[in-house]
């Protein structure tokens, strides 16, 4: 079962009884999702051309708000996604992310969530979107990347999304200089990021959480 949450930023989340955990930190979805994806990956590239592969696709809100800055500068992206378990379009119309777009902005990235799974769409002139509906375990990757949002539930939660195999599958994936950006900071998910051949750095977190990671291929 799934139900939406409201957190303290004022922006929804899931909470999910299959994993018995919430997909965004309560402390505020939107302002976790900005400073770990946007903040430490997206605007940390400083590419005005980026391919970014994201895994956990979940609510959609990680692709809404890089669709979001590509509209504020020059930025082209080419945004893939994975998702095991895609989120009913019933809850996903109640989210109320929208509310936290220009209007600009709301006429674009509202297709984000209700585009077609398993297919290339247009969103704007310069935002691309697939939705892969699979299990990244068994994911073998077809393209190279830029940027990876690693956005699976917890390690303690599903343990099996953090091993090194992964890891080893995202670096082979990723451009020299590519990175990936994630919520967790855990030891074990830096020693593991390590043993793939990332160089780790851990960054100040968001509201409720002590620090992030970002990895970047060397």
């Amino acid at each position: 079962m799934i139900n939406i949450k409201t957190t303290n930023d004022g922006s929804n989340t899931l909470y999910s009884s299959r994993f018995n955990e919430h997909y965004h930190s309560t402390f505020g979805a939107i302002e976790e999702s900005n400073c770990v994806y946007i903040e430490a990956g997206l605007n940390h590239s400083r590419l005005n051309s980026i391919k970014v592969f994201e895994v956990g696709f979940g609510t959609g809100l990680n692709a809404i708000l890089t669709c979001a800055e590509s509209l504020k500068r020059p930025l082209t992206v080419e945004y893939t996604a994975i998702e095991l378990y895609p989120v009913e379009l019933e809850i996903i119309n109640h989210l109320n992310y929208m509310d936290f777009l220009t209007v600009d902005q709301k006429s674009v990235c509202k297709k984000i969530q209700t585009c077609k799974w398993n297919k290339k769409v247009k969103i704007s002139d310069n935002f691309t979107l697939q939705k892969i509906n699979s299990d990244f375990i068994h994911y073998e990757f077809q393209e190279k990347y830029d940027l990876i949002y690693f956005d699976a539930f917890a390690p303690d939660k599903q343990p099996e999304m953090w091993e090194p195999e992964n890891f080893i599958k995202i670096y082979e994936s990723l451009n020299n200089e590519g990175l990936l950006t994630t919520y967790s900071s855990k030891g074990s998910v830096k020693i593991n990021l390590r043993k793939a051949g990332f160089k780790v750095t851990r960054l100040k977190g968001p509201t409720g959480k002590r620090h992030i990671l970002r990895a970047e291929k060397i």
